[in-house]
Formats: C-alpha cells, structure tokens, sequence
C-alpha cells in the first residue's frame, strides 16, 4: 500500500515535471517528426548540454530525429508490405510506433529487457546482441541504435545481426563515431568505469569510433551505404527539426 503511494506520487511527480517543461519551451520554432509537437526550441541534453537537443515530448533526441525522417524517406520501412523488425535497446519513442503497427511483427529485445517498462503491446524479449537467439534468414528489418560501442565483441555481434537478416534485408547500425579519428580506437586492458571515461568518453563505452566504422560493417558481410542523408536538409530546416549537421547513417543490406 506505502510503496503504491510513493509510486504514484513519483509519476504524478514526473508528469508535472514533464508539463512544466513543456510550458516553458511552448512555441512552434521547432518541430518534431516522430510526434509532431512543435517548441520554442528543443531542451539540452547531455553532458556538453547540447543545445536543441531533447523533444518535451516524446524525448526524442537528434539522432532519433534523423533516423525517423530516414525511415520515412529512404527506406521500405513503413510501406504496406509485412515485415518483421527487431529493434536492440528499444527507444519509446520508436517502440509506441513499431509495436502498435499492423505491418510490423515487432520485436523488441536487450540483455536486461527488464528495464523497458513501456506498458504497451509487446513485451521486451532478453536477448544478447553476440549471440541472437533467432534462426538465420528470419528477419527483415534489424534496427540497432548506439549499442555497439558497449559490446567488447562489436565485430561477433555485426556477423550476427547479419545472420538473422533475410537475403536481401537491411539494417542500421548507429554508433556515435569521431570523424576526426581514422582508425577505431579500443584497449581492452582499460576495465575500470573512470579508465573507460577517460579513454572512451563515457563509463560505459569500450571504444571510440573513427572513419573506419565503414570498413568494420563491410568486413561482417553487410554491402554498406554511408549515407549522407542530413545533407538533404537546408540548415533552417536541420535546426527545425533538430538533427545534427554532420551524422552519418549507415544504411546495412544483406
């Protein structure tokens, strides 16, 4: 009884917090694509604060953004075809428009799927990224968001994601990547969470990213597009809907 007390007060909590936020940011400067609500300007986020960064709303960021006007222009993601999906540490944002779409046989997974408690139609399956517990040539859309650069074994787990796409299915494979570094760099004797801010940026991370994340994606197998997709958009329109000036998506056919 206490704990259903506390909890509802810390939703009731979030909820005003949430509403007052959106109070004051209201305007119509930005928009975004995901859930169409429109600010005076996105909120930072992030260590550094970036500006126009965190959708009021549906807490989208910039990367979420741009992949999200990709599905939508690019991709067969959203045709009338059927398709299985399977999405690694799912974003709810992406969650609320995949699980609930007639099209899409939505699956949702990570190693601690306990902590997406979404409440929607799909529960979240427990699954490690290095070995998917999925038969080969079964699914047609793989969708990985800023995952790899937490997995010692990135190079095991892109031969995998390979594996469970169908002939012909595609995947994206998003990591944050310094485009000043040209080679990857990872060491693996750096195990303590400061050693691993120091080197990679964040507790949590086990490399930084360079110019050579192509050549890694190609090695696993996948035909690879380095898509230059942001470009499409004039810079008022890059603020707009807030998506960062120089990220690349890598677009992954099997």
């Amino acid at each position: 009884m206490i704990k259903s007390v506390f909890e509802n007060i810390k939703e009731n909590y979030k909820a005003f917090k949430k509403l007052r936020e959106k109070l004051q940011y209201k305007g119509d400067a930005v928009l975004c694509p995901i859930c169409q609500s429109s600010f005076r300007v996105f909120a930072p986020f992030g260590l550094s604060h970036r500006l126009n960064a965190r959708c009021l709303n549906c807490d989208s960021l910039e990367r979420h953004r741009l992949l999200w006007l990709y599905f939508k222009d690019s991709t067969t993601l959203f045709d009338d075809r059927k398709k299985k999906l399977l999405h690694f540490a799912p974003e709810e944002m992406f969650y609320n428009v995949f699980s609930r779409d007639s099209n899409i046989e939505y699956i949702g997974c990570d190693l601690f799927p306990e902590i997406y408690n979404y409440g929607g139609p799909v529960k979240i399956t427990k699954a490690d990224i290095t070995s998917i517990p999925f038969e080969s040539d079964s699914v047609d859309v793989v969708l990985c968001n800023h995952v790899l650069e937490h997995i010692p074994d990135d190079r095991k787990a892109m031969r995998e994601v390979r594996r469970v796409l169908k002939p012909g299915g595609w995947c994206i494979l998003q990591v944050p990547i310094d485009y000043k570094r040209k080679e990857t760099y990872e060491d693996f004797s750096i195990t303590t969470r400061a050693g691993r801010k120091k080197a990679f940026g964040k507790t949590d991370h086990v490399r930084v990213y360079g110019q050579d994340y192509k050549d890694r994606l190609s090695e696993a197998g996948f035909s690879v597009k380095e898509d230059r997709f942001v470009e499409k958009f004039s810079a008022d329109e890059r603020h707009r809907f807030g998506i960062k000036n120089d990220e690349l998506i890598y677009y992954c056919v099997k």
